[in-house]
């Protein structure tokens, strides 16, 4: 049976690239899950560490602003803080502005940790960096068939 492509219709070269690219995303995801483990950390207190250190514009974070950045509910973010506290990679206080909310912020050794997790992405970064990209650019390109206006 031939088969007529329709305007909209989509190539299997779109979703191959599409496929590629969440590929390549995901092995350099897993490349990180494994080096938080080497270090000590699940994946998801080495990328609560990451989000508090790397806030926009300040060091530190409110329980709110970490759930949003792990993307999680309010009370998960808790938790992480409750465990990053026992690690002694974290510590919260009372804010200066709001006596009400409270911050989160790393101490000397969830640094220290962190640097060290930082050198090694950035190392895979350079590797697997210039692949992500052009894959990122080439699937983010307009459709040919995509109108302006939708």
């Amino acid at each position: 049976m031939t088969s007529t492509r329709t305007k909209s219709a989509l190539s299997k070269a779109d979703y191959e690239l599409l496929a590629e690219f969440r590929y390549a995303l995901r092995v350099f995801l897993g490349f990180s899950e494994r080096a938080a483990r080497a270090h000590g950390l699940q994946p998801q207190q080495y990328q609560a560490l990451l989000a508090i250190e790397g806030f926009p514009g300040r060091n530190w974070v409110t329980i709110g602003e970490l759930a949003e950045r792990l993307q999680v509910a309010h009370h998960s973010a808790v938790g992480l803080v409750d465990r990053l506290e026992t690690l002694r990679l974290a510590k919260r206080a009372a804010s200066d502005e709001d006596r009400r909310k409270v911050v989160v912020s790393l101490t000397r050794a969830g640094r220290t940790i962190l640097e060290k997790l930082y050198r090694v992405h950035r190392a895979e970064l350079q590797s697997a960096g210039p692949k992500i990209a052009a894959l990122l650019q080439k699937a983010s390109r307009k459709l040919p068939d995509e109108s302006a206006g939708s």
